[in-house]
């Protein structure tokens, strides 16, 4: 869920804009966490357990047979 926050905030403000300082750049995600605690929505995981479980087997599979030999 941060991974998910932080991809907004790069995409929404930080992409988006032009921050010649340091100060400018923390005024702006300060701005956008302002603007988004307004109106805030919670976080509904809609993936089911079995499914994410499944993609890490299919992910460790492949990184086992895709292992370069020693």
């Amino acid at each position: 869920m941060v991974e998910r926050f932080f991809r907004d905030i790069t995409t929404k403000r930080i992409r988006r804009g032009a921050f010649p300082s340091v100060g400018q750049l923390v005024a702006a995600i300060e701005s956008y966490i302002a603007e988004h605690n307004l109106d805030p929505k919670p976080f509904i995981w809609t993936a089911k357990a079995g499914d994410i479980l499944a993609k890490v087997t299919r992910a460790r599979a492949s990184l086992a047979n895709n292992a370069p030999s020693a």
